[in-house]
Order: structure tokens, then sequence, then C-alpha cells
């Protein structure tokens, strides 16, 4: 999600200081929430301006490029394997625990098949 632009910033923070309406009228005119106003309020207090705060780069995916590499080592030694074997084999050799779906999304990132042959489903 993208930070609301700065000129929006600065006109709700100039219209909570001219005191003409509540921060509650306020949210409703900008189309904001309060806690966004309240929020707005505390880093022009703390920092001093109203530029957005750079992103954090969220959580650590758990299966990292090494892990990757081992899931395609798992996948080249137990073609067979189902998802729920693969997540097995990873929590032994990598000591993390994923779900199933985390294993078929980076199967599916990294492009591998499990198909035995071209052909698909036997006849």
């Amino acid at each position: 999600m993208k930070p609301y632009p700065l000129e929006l910033r600065e006109r709700i923070v100039s219209a909570v200081d001219q005191k003409t309406h509540t921060i509650a009228e306020l949210a409703e005119i900008f189309q904001v929430t309060e806690r966004y106003i309240y929020k707005l309020l505390k880093l022009r207090r703390e920092a001093g301006d109203l530029t957005p705060l750079p992103h954090s780069g969220g959580v650590e995916p758990l299966l990292n490029e090494q892990r990757l590499f081992v899931l395609a080592d798992l996948v080249a030694e137990y073609p067979d394997a189902t998802l729920q074997e693969y997540r097995e084999l990873l929590q032994k050799r990598c000591g993390v625990k994923v779900c199933i779906a985390t294993v078929w999304n980076a199967m599916e990132k990294s492009e591998f098949t499990r198909k035995k042959n071209s052909s698909g489903q036997g006849s």
C-alpha cells in the first residue's frame, strides 16, 4: 500500500491546526481514519515533518535462497514425494517449519515440475 501524498498530509494537519472541526469530522472530510490523523500529528511532533517513513522491509521469508536450493535437491532426490513429504523433509534438513502452501508457492516460484512424463496422467 502506498503512503498518502505529502500534499494531503499537509492539508490534514493544517485543518487540525485551524481547530474548526473535530478530529472525527476531519477524518470523514478527508476520508481517512481518526487514528491516521493522530499518527500524522505524532509524526510531525517527533520527526518535525510529514514525509512518510521508509518501508520497514517486512518479514524475512522462511524459504530463503539457500533453503530453495535444498528444496530443489529434495525434488531431484524424491521426485514422487508429496507436498507434505517435502514439508517434512525440509523440516529435517533445514530445521524450518513451513506450511504446505509455502512449499507449493516456493515450487511454483522456482518453476519445479513434478510430472513423471510429458503427457501428464497415465492412460
